[in-house]
């Protein structure tokens, strides 16, 4: 037998037939060249790998080579991947960077062209990627789909630009991936009509249906800020067919400890057929993505995975293209070195440029809610001291500020509500969609310490008080790091370590306050160039 051929037996779990036999798989280059049924066999399950349907791969804040090396230890083979994050940083030259490094590993990424970079015209980002970058992009072979199409607002005005984008997508057959939370009527029905096929922002049951019964795919997401599957789950139990698993955004800590693996374990525990399951987990995302990954027949890559048993659902093995890739939680994939890129310019800012002038007016304030992306609008009178709004721990009302990353430039300043920071500051300069750096702290002294850390550094996370500090770098694009997965989620861990015990009583704070500068999700959020609100598409200000 050659050293690039070898059986393996087992309960093979057949999605695509609907039926569980014992047997044994045959697999030679890469290809499942024999499939045979046995009167007996090892009390273990072969089933198809699992399939993230939709992840920003730089939110785990490592580069695709060494997010490959931690997700197939959870049975992940593929992922659906939107480079939106490094696009906003540095065009079409952190995309080739992604799918470069994707390319260095055991793994199946496919990567969409971003639709909307920047995702509005009301922030600054590092680059634009307008109609003629995307119809570049939907003719080349390794861009596998439209990325989300956040700027709903556009699509329903029937924005040319926007329109243009769709058109290239549809001229080369390939799917349009969809972002509408809380869209409905008539605005929902234009956008899937639209040519946009599936959504990742359903909050509600009642709002998935809606999309459901007019053809759109529902992707069920659990990130690290968005846990969206509690709600949405029951959907199972009619639409199984119409559903795909997602993370979104996924932080090192979080993949460290598991992936697309955790979502089938709490479905079945929740008792939906196995069936429909792994359909949500695998089946549905390749033939809706038309994507090249094995489902387990013959002439099919060997892409696959054995676990211990359909309760526990521990992977014991993972391949990829016939290649043993993990064994025992422990990747077999070796470490890629990646070059650091960036695109980082903002200078150091001092305390005096925090300062609000106090008018006597009172204040809007973001009402943020933890594990969702979501904001309210709290409208109350500012804590004043020397005439100069600042933070009010009491009330937890603490002063926010967004920095352009790209270039020199005023910060913009606003409060949030439910972060419950008591003291220090934390600031990242992971904040979508642009990336500028976001803070939010205690003391304006706290908060421009916290936010020069990463000028020096040139992009990360820190948490700061006057006389303490946790950090992780992300020297690639301010996005990513250049360590192991396991030092990165230890140095993230010991970060967010530092934010609760400042006070923060967010699960995810940094993942929480990186979407605080998200414009394209209600209601009220900052951005680089000011308080935004989300519902009436544009600037508001600061007080009432």
């Amino acid at each position: 037998m050659k050293d690039n051929t070898f059986i393996i037996s087992g309960q093979i779990v057949d999605l695509v037939h609907s039926r569980i036999f014992p047997g044994s798989v045959t697999v030679d280059d890469g290809k499942i060249v024999e499939i045979v049924p046995l009167p007996s066999a090892e009390q273990r399950y072969i089933m198809t790998g699992f399939i993230d349907a939709h992840i920003h791969i730089e939110s785990s804040m490592v580069p695709p080579s060494e997010f490959a090396r931690m997700a197939v230890c959870h049975g992940t083979v593929a992922t659906v991947s939107d480079p939106h994050e490094i696009a906003n940083v540095m065009g079409v030259e952190g995309i080739d960077f992604m799918i470069r490094s994707g390319k260095r590993g055991h793994f199946k990424f496919f990567f969409g062209a971003p639709s909307c970079v920047p995702a509005t015209t009301f922030e600054t980002s590092g680059f634009t990627l307008d109609a003629q970058a995307i119809e570049t992009l939907m003719a080349r072979d390794d861009i596998y789909y439209l990325s989300e199409m956040m700027n709903y607002p556009g699509l329903l005005a029937d924005d040319p630009k926007i329109l243009k984008k769709l058109e290239a997508a549809k001229r080369y057959g390939k799917p349009i991936d969809g972002h509408a939370p809380m869209l409905t009527g008539d605005d929902i029905k234009k956008y899937i009509g639209s040519g946009v096929s599936t959504d990742h922002e359903c909050f509600t049951i009642d709002d998935a249906l809606e999309k459901i019964n007019l053809g759109m795919k529902i992707l069920i997401r659990e990130g690290s800020a968005a846990k969206n599957f509690d709600v949405l789950i029951p959907l199972m139990a009619q639409h199984p067919e119409m559903l795909m698993f997602c993370s979104d955004d996924k932080h090192p800590n979080d993949l460290i400890k598991g992936h697309i693996n955790q979502l089938v374990k709490r479905a079945l525990q929740q008792g939906y057929k196995l069936k429909d399951v792994l359909r949500a987990a695998s089946l549905n995302a390749v033939k809706h993505y038309h994507l090249d990954v094995g489902l387990l027949q013959l002439g099919d890559d060997a892409d696959f995975i054995v676990v211990d048993n359909l309760t526990d659902f521990k992977v014991l093995q993972t391949y990829v293209k016939g290649r043993l890739v993990a064994e025992n939680g422990v990747s077999l994939m070796p470490r890629r070195k990646e070059e650091a890129c960036n695109n980082f310019h903002a200078e150091a800012i001092s305390p005096e440029d925090l300062r609000v002038k106090d008018e006597g007016k009172r204040i809007k304030v973001i009402a943020c809610m933890d594990g969702n992306l979501i904001t309210n609008t709290i409208i109350t009178s500012p804590k004043v001291v020397d005439g100069n709004m600042v933070s009010d721990t009491a009330r937890d009302i603490l002063k926010m500020v967004v920095l352009n990353r790209y270039e020199k430039a005023k910060p913009a300043i606003g409060f949030i509500n439910n972060i419950g920071l008591k003291r220090g500051a934390i600031a990242t300069s992971v904040s979508n969609d642009s990336h500028n750096i976001v803070a939010v702290g205690c003391s304006d002294e706290e908060i421009a310490r916290a936010i020069n850390l990463l000028v020096l550094t040139k992009g990360g996370m820190v948490a700061c008080s006057e006389t303490e500090f946790a950090m992780l770098p992300l020297p690639i694009a301010g996005l990513m790091s250049l360590e192991e997965g396991s030092r990165v989620a230890e140095d993230y861990e010991r970060t967010d370590k530092l934010a609760h015990e400042f006070g923060c009583s967010l699960y995810s704070p940094f993942m929480t306050l990186s979407f605080m500068a998200l414009l394209v999700i209600p209601e009220l959020k900052l951005s680089d160039k000011g308080l935004f609100d989300v519902t009436k598409f544009g600037f508001t200000s600061l007080t009432e």
